[in-house]
Formats: C-alpha cells, structure tokens, sequence
C-alpha cells in the first residue's frame, strides 16, 4: 500500500483525492489546503483523512509515502522539491515547473534519493491516446508527417500563466509520446485582449529535424469547445475527437503517393489513395486512475513513469521557447541541444 499526502484541494485536489482512493494499491492519509472550507469538505467526504493547513506536518509525517501536488504552477518546484528533499516520492500537476531549469534540479534530487517523479500529464493515460501511440508504434501510419490540434473554448482565464502554459501543455504532452522524436525549433504567437491578463489565444508551429511539422492552436476566446487533434502519416491518418461520446479515434485509410519515376514526368507527381475509416476500440477507464496505478506501480518497482521528470522538462522547454517566441512575435526559437538528450536519458 502506498500512502499519499496530497497538497491543494480546489480544482483538481478533489479529483486526485477521489482517484487515490478507488484504486486498491493506494490510499490518502492526509490533505494540505490553505483554504479551510475545502478541508472541512474533506473531512465531511473522507472523515478517515488528517486535514491541515500546513504543508509540512504532511513532511514529517512517517505514514506518508508519496506526496500529489495540485497547486498553482508557480508552487510547484518549492513544494516538489521539499516533498523529495523529505524522502517521498512525488507526483506533481502539469506544468512540471515554471522553468526548464527548476525541472532539472526535481530531476537530480529524485534521482540522488531514488525517488519515483512524475508530471500529471492526465491526457496520455487516456484510452485514445494510448490507442493512438500503439498505431503510431505498429508502423500502420506509415512516415508520420504531421501533428496539429486545436483546444479552444470561452475560459477559463488564468491569472499566473497564458493560455500557451494552460491549454498547450496538454497537446505538448500528447505529442511527445506520441511522436518519435522532438521538435528542434518553435514560432509562436499570441495576444491578450484583457488589461493586465496575459496571452488569451495562441497559434504554435513546432518544427522537426525530419520532415515533421507540429501546429498546436488555443485560445479562451472561442464560442465553441474544440478538443481536436490529427495525427497524419503517409499510409494512414487519425482524427482524434476528444469531445465525442464514442469513437473518439477514427482511422483513416488515406494518403499520398509520389510518383519519382522517369516515365512519371508527363504525369501527375502526387497520387491520392481513400480507403475505409474505422474507430478502434477504446479502453474507457478514468485516465487519472489509470495514471495513479502506474504510479503506485513505479514506486513498487523502481521503474521510470511514462510522463516522469524527463518528459515534464521537454514539455516546460517547449512552453519556455514558446514564451520567448511569442514575446518576439513569432521569432523562430532553436531548442537547446539538451532537449533531445534528455530524450535519450528517459
């Protein structure tokens, strides 16, 4: 059994609370809010559960194995970094810190104390996401030739970060363990339309050393909710919907060939192929149950998570050189070399 402290219960608190709770190998013994409404909700919930005001009494408390961390993101790498420094283990919402830099010191401290981290990347612990890298993997796409995916809606607008740190990060994240490789270069561009707020929509274009192009659009100023992204190699292609109540996966058996023959010259160089579509079966259990027993899992065996502390730097990189791009309204931005060796060390 691993026990849990968990640190913040507003927006997602509850949700890790309930989830730790369902699945059998973990159980939370304590929750830390500064706000004491939300802990006199806890209790009433979960009359088991010790509820404080202070962080620390979840630190020095023997019982506790692991510590979840759901707190604004500008909290994140102090409150990770005493969790590890205390001997526990953790798991931390996305973004994983507000700086690449504080995502490699978590990094190094979890590794010297051989400790598990992970970043809640909710989205990879999905069905259709985890559908979509097992075709991705099996070659049936083909060459993967692009990724684009738009997350829009009206709100919520956030006070500490811009739509690119709140919205992107989950396509970032999809990406990158959907994709083979990382991106090398970023433009980004956006504009706030509030006084004092930040960024409110955004368009970012990521670019590959192969020939692979990423578009990730999002903004808190649409009339409608879109959760669409579309995976396109050069046999196959995928259109994932996320706000489809079934068949959130459709696979298309449709693509290009290119005729490079001598006789091809006096012919069309590009040819179309359309074949059937069809929607795989999904596993349709709650992604962060999911994602809390591959934890508990991890911390059982020593095993690096799937979204563990190497795969939260490159997304914060990624959100990092998408800031920067954006301040320069859409300068392209070069990735540091680091980037694609910390794929090589996850």
């Amino acid at each position: 059994m691993v026990n849990f402290g968990v640190v913040g219960y507003g927006y997602w608190g509850p949700n890790l609370v309930r989830n730790l709770f369902e699945v059998p190998e973990t159980q939370v013994v304590a929750v830390s809010d500064m706000n004491q409404e939300r802990l006199k909700l806890v209790k009433s919930r979960y009359p088991s559960v010790e509820t404080t005001t202070d962080f620390h009494q979840l630190l020095n408390n023997p019982k506790i194995d692991a510590i979840a961390i759901a707190t604004p993101v500008f909290t994140h790498y102090d409150l990770a970094l005493q969790a590890l420094q205390s001997g526990k283990h953790v798991m931390v919402e996305k973004p994983m810190t507000s700086t690449s830099e504080q995502a490699m010191r978590l990094i190094d401290e979890a590794a010297s104390r051989n400790l598990v981290l992970m970043v809640d990347h909710t989205f990879v612990y999905t069905g259709a996401v985890r559908k979509i890298k097992e075709i991705a993997d099996s070659g049936q796409l083909g060459e993967i030739l692009y990724y684009d995916s738009t997350r829009i809606n009206l709100g919520l607008f956030q006070r500490d970060v811009d739509v690119i740190w709140d919205l992107a990060v989950h396509d970032l994240a999809i990406m990158d363990y959907i994709l083979p490789s990382t991106p090398c270069a970023v433009a980004a561009t956006g504009i706030n339309h509030v006084f004092g707020g930040t960024e409110n929509l955004a368009y970012i274009t990521m670019f590959f050393e192969e020939n692979v192009i990423a578009h990730v659009n999002v903004n808190w100023l649409s009339p409608v909710k879109v959760r669409r992204t579309l995976v396109g190699g050069n046999k196959q292609m995928i259109v994932y919907d996320d706000m489809e109540p079934s068949e959130k996966v459709k696979v298309y058996d449709k693509g290009i060939t290119v005729n490079s023959t001598p006789d091809s010259l006096y012919k069309a160089l590009v040819g179309y192929r359309s074949g059937d579509m069809f929607a795989p079966q999904l596993d349709v259990s709650e992604a962060l149950k999911v994602e809390i027993q591959h934890f508990a899992d991890c911390i059982k065996t020593g095993a690096e998570p799937i979204t563990g502390g190497q795969a939260g730097l490159r997304v914060v990189r990624i959100l990092e050189s998408a800031s920067l791009s954006m301040k320069q309204r859409g300068k392209l931005v070069t990735l540091a070399d680091e980037l694609t060796l910390s794929r090589g060390a996850a």
